[in-house]
Order: C-alpha cells, then structure tokens, then sequence
C-alpha cells in the first residue's frame, strides 16, 4: 500500500469542508494489524488509539473487534477478525471478505504503521479541536454564567485535550526504576529532598522538600511575618539559593494585598539588609544606596512573575497560573492570601461555602500544573484568647475546615515576643513554625527561626527544630 502523499492545495480546501480523516492511512493501521498484530497494536496503545480515532464507521467496527479479541488473549490475524465479524453479525456492515482481503493485500509490509498511526492521531485531534471550539461556541451563546468563567471552562477543556496527549500509563517495571532513580539522586545529593528547596535548613529537613501538586499553607495571626516568610522563600527557589544543583526556578507570586511596588521594595530591601523605614524616610547613605542598587539589580534576574490584581476570582487566578505554567514553566506558585480570594459563583451561598470551593479549586490547579501551590491564611482570634501563649491550633484557621482538609502541609507560625507571658518572649528574633499537619511526614515539628523585623528576613537559627513524633525521634526519622 502506497503511503499517504502529502496535502496539495486543493486538498487542503477540501479538509476544510469536512472533517479532517485520511482513509488510506486508516487501512494501513488496520492492515498493518492483521499483518504484524504482536507489535502494531502495542504501537496503538502506545500512542492512545481508540475506536473514536477512526473516522470511517467500518473501520471503527474493525478495530474495536480487534481490540476486543486482543483483550480476550485470542490472536489477531485476517482469519480471526473475520470470523469474529461474523459471529457478531458485522461481517457485512464493513464490507464482507471482500473488504477485509483488501486491507491486507493493499498493505504489503507493516514497516510503515508508525507513520500511519501517527496519521490517524493527529487527524483525531483536528476533529477534537474542531468539536471543542464547536462547543465552546455553544457555551458563548447560551451562558448565564460570567464570561470568565465561561473562558476559565473553555481554557480547561482545551487543556485537557493538550494533556491527554502526554499522560500515557506508566508500565510497573518503569514506575519501580523511576522511584529508584529518585532516591538515587537524593542520596548521591546527601539532601533527602523529594522537592524543592526552600533555603530554609530546618522546613527542608522536616518537609523533605516542597512537593509538586502539594497544597502548603502558612497561617499566622496579622503581622507575624508570613508574607516574608514566604516571599524570602520564593526568592531562595527563583534565585536557585541552597538548590543543589543551582538552578533558578521560575515562581508565580499572586500578590492580593499587598501593590507589586511595596511588595518588590521590600524584597529588595530584605536582601539589602537595610530597613524599608530608613527610605521611606529619605535616610540612606551612599553606601546603602549602593547595596540596594545591587540587590535590584540581583533580583531583577530572578525568574518571578508577580500579579498584584486585587480580588482575584480563583477561576481567574486558575486561568493565569495556567497560562504561566505553559509560557514560563513555573514551578511555584505563591498566593497571599487566601481569604482574599473569591468564587463569584459560590459567593451568595456563604463565605465558609465560598472558601471551601476556593480551597478545593486551590488543590485541583496543584494537581492539574503539577507544581507546589504555597498559600498564605489568616487565623482567627482563638490563639490570643484561649490563653496568654497566643499558641495556634489547626482548629484556628479562619472560615473553613476544608483548609485544613484540602491542605497537605499546614505551617502555624507565631512569634513569642508578641507575648509577654510566653517564656521565650524576651527573644524578640524567634519565630516558630509549627508543623500541624504533614500528609507525608511527621507532624508537630517545631521550627525555629530567625526574624529580623526590621529588613523582614528570615534566617536559619542553629538547632532549630524540637518535635513530638510518634515511636521515633525527628532526627532519626531524617
């Protein structure tokens, strides 16, 4: 069987009047099939071909009778797909023997199936394409909806088609050598870290890394510093700080707070070392002038993408992360913070309904981009009355319990020095990061840190971490 030539201009014309299929290629699949069953059909597993792929109604007919005998461990062969066919009452609706002798003897050789499945896959995904801008146009005319939620709807279904095109199962041998592989690097590494590094030694050791499709919230009560804390660990992980191979990493900051300008001066002067309150007073020497100079310039470098839009729907911040994770490859995603976040869809159902779904939508985009997804919360007023240590409880995370449930890390940080009855309190630079839930790890690890209010920079604190684990201590368990 001759190979399908390539489109001339008039056939191009004619694609466009019809939905994009090219029978010849089709019959080569399937002669190739019946010619070399063993290898071609695990070409077409391989490659996601289903009976949908065909656009001829017999072909469709004869490839699912194919994979039905395949899947019962019969052998596949002229013989055998005719009788079946037969059996089945089919054998005429795709042509007879007559149909069937001709798919074999119009494919002399199965040496050209990779290209004649290649064919058929990408024809499907024309037609795909064409029924998902079909709908979408249905969706544009008859929605009640907002139209970003209707773009946000439309964007995941065009997503979808792309991914589908990458996610092939993994076979368990490969699966087993991939695991190995990892644990490999990381102990070659001497790090132990099954994600990134966040500069911090203490958060890495206790969390083994900032995990892909991970939801991690950071609470605090107002003005505890978890703004720094997290943008002093976005700018570790842009900058390749304590990676162990060095590399910058592209991070989205959704900034609902805080305006790009204040949140970026006081990035710069955090790694300046200089406090923002020496500026905005116009007291700065040549000298610091200089360092800040140097830290802008340092920073201008990093990989970061900061949105500042304030009262960002999440079906909107889902779209834009979407966008930056396919044009920049992101590989963190920073969101301050989330009660700042709203679903216009889930607004007039309550605020605990609202943040519920925004949690939830939170954990399917880390999921569905593959990339850690560090999330700031507010803490409601339990820790400073339930007693003078101002100590907060997962039960404190504000306006919804699904937070904690859809979180896989949630980090409670608080500073003693804000409470004079606390015994650490006269140490005005301790911060503690307790560790309240691990879905991966162990849990009620208290971290301590260093915090220099003054520039809003967190450092490591020598012998920073004390837990309570169960059957073992942390440091064995690390």
């Amino acid at each position: 069987m001759p190979e399908p030539r390539p489109h001339s201009a008039a056939t191009a014309t004619d694609t466009r009047r019809g939905p994009p299929f090219s029978e010849e290629s089709e019959k080569g699949v399937l002669g190739s099939i019946m010619l070399d069953a063993g290898k071609i059909l695990d070409l077409c597993l391989e490659r996601h071909l289903t009976e949908e792929s065909f656009y001829v109604p017999a072909h469709r007919i004869v490839f699912s009778t194919i994979c039905e005998l395949n899947s019962r461990g019969r052998p596949v062969d002229l013989l055998t797909v005719s009788d079946a066919l037969q059996s089945a009452g089919r054998l005429e609706s795709v042509g007879g023997h007559a149909a069937l002798d001709r798919l074999v003897d119009q494919t002399p050789t199965a040496a050209h199936a990779e290209f004649y499945i290649e064919t058929v896959r990408q024809r499907h995904l024309l037609r795909r394409i064409i029924e998902r801008a079909r709908e979408a146009e249905l969706m544009c005319c008859e929605a009640d909806d907002p139209a970003d939620a209707v773009l946000e709807r439309i964007e995941q279904s065009f997503y979808d088609l792309s991914e589908n095109q990458h996610h092939a199962m993994m076979p368990w041998p490969e699966a087993v050598k991939s695991a190995m592989d990892h644990v490999e690097q990381m102990f070659l590494a001497k790090r132990g870290l099954a994600g990134l590094a966040s500069g911090f030694r203490d958060i890495d050791r206790v969390l083994m890394g900032i995990r892909p499709s991970n939801i991690l919230v950071l609470a605090a009560r107002p003005s505890m510093g978890k703004t720094s804390l997290a943008m002093n660990i976005a700018e570790n992980i842009a900058r390749g700080y304590d990676d162990p191979d060095h590399k910058a990493r592209p991070v989205a900051v959704f900034s609902l707070e805080m305006s790009s300008e204040e949140l970026v001066l006081r990035m710069v002067c955090s790694h300046a070392e200089i406090s923002m309150h020496k500026i905005t007073g116009g007291y700065i020497s040549t000298k610091d002038h200089g360092k800040l100079m140097q830290s802008a310039d340092l920073l201008s470098k990093a990989p970061i993408y900061l949105d500042d839009t304030p009262g960002l729907d999440v079906v909107e911040l889902r779209a834009r992360a979407r966008r930056l994770r396919k044009k920049h490859g992101i590989e963190l995603i920073v969101i301050d913070y989330l009660q700042l976040l709203n679903a216009q869809e889930y607004r007039r159902l309550g605020r605990e309904r609202e943040i519920s779904y925004i949690s939830g939508s939170l954990k399917a985009m880390a999921k569905e981009l593959h990339v850690p997804v560090l999330v700031l919360s507010q803490l409601n007023r339990s820790p400073e009355t339930r007693d003078k240590h101002g100590k907060p409880k997962l039960s404190d995370l504000r306006e919804s319990g699904s937070i904690e449930q859809d979180a896989d890390v949630v980090m409670l940080l608080r500073r003693p020095c804000r409470y004079p009855d606390d015994e650490d309190s006269e140490d005005t630079t301790l911060a503690i990061v307790d560790v309240a839930k691990h879905r991966n790890g162990p849990v009620n690890a208290n971290i301590r840190l260093n915090f220099t209010e003054e520039i809003t920079r967190f450092t490591n604190r020598e012998h920073g971490v004390d837990a309570v684990m169960e059957g073992e201590a942390l440091t064995e368990a690390l």
